[in-house]
């Protein structure tokens, strides 16, 4: 039996926050590698805010400030490489759709950042473009356990939403106006790909014991997004 892809979106924050965080991480994902292969789309998180903060300040165009965040993604996909190394993991980044796929046929872990510059788009949207290329499911791993109506960071009474249909959701995110290293769970473009092409996805904290229930398709804490 071949085994099943699931595209993750791995946060910029989780993967330069405590050290103890990525070892979880990889620890449920070799767990599961009897049935699954995983692609993990690494964030920029605040390495990517600051250049991006930096060149803002600066009166630099969009198009750079992208790129910045773009830099950010690729330079945590390479430690998140190292970190699974190269008996599990592929040992260059993928630039293409197409690199991806090859890399999956030898590799339990494909690890890469932003494949390339699209405008209004974070890490997330490339996440979502693979798991459509690759007709599979994705989780999107963040620092908050789903999908909340308010940012619970800053809002108390934020309301959380443990399941929501694709239109709804891309309600939500476009409403919203796009910024480079915005903190939305995904991006505007991401939203709008999973609805057009019906992915399922879901959105979950640091809890990685989630993403095996996901698999599973036992109850978990997070937000499913379908529908």
């Amino acid at each position: 039996m071949s085994k099943k892809v699931v595209v993750i979106s791995l946060g910029g924050s989780l993967i330069i926050g405590e050290s103890e965080t990525l070892g979880r991480f990889r620890k449920v994902l070799r767990n599961n590698y009897s049935k699954y292969k995983f692609v993990i789309v690494c964030g920029g998180g605040a390495i990517a805010r600051k250049y991006i903060s930096v060149l803002e300040r600066q009166g630099k165009p969009k198009k750079e400030l992208s790129m910045a965040g773009i830099l950010a993604t690729r330079t945590n996909a390479e430690f998140v490489m190292k970190l699974f190394g190269e008996n599990e993991a592929n040992d260059i980044l993928p630039r293409s759709m197409k690199e991806i796929k090859d890399n999956l046929k030898k590799n339990n872990v494909v690890v890469c950042g932003a494949l390339r510059y699209t405008k209004n788009s974070t890490s997330d949207s490339t996440s979502a473009q693979i798991a459509n290329f690759l007709g599979t499911d994705f989780i999107n791993i963040t620092n908050i356990k789903g999908l909340y109506d308010k940012n619970p960071l800053k809002n108390k009474n934020a309301k959380f939403i443990s399941e929501i249909s694709w239109k709804e959701f891309h309600k939500l995110a476009a409403a919203k106006k796009f910024k480079a290293g915005q903190h939305f769970v995904l991006d505007q473009n991401a939203s709008e790909i999973i609805m057009k092409n019906k992915i399922t996805t879901y959105i979950i904290g640091s809890e990685f014991g989630n993403i095996t229930k996901i698999l599973k398709r036992e109850k978990f804490t997070g937000t499913i997004i379908q529908g």
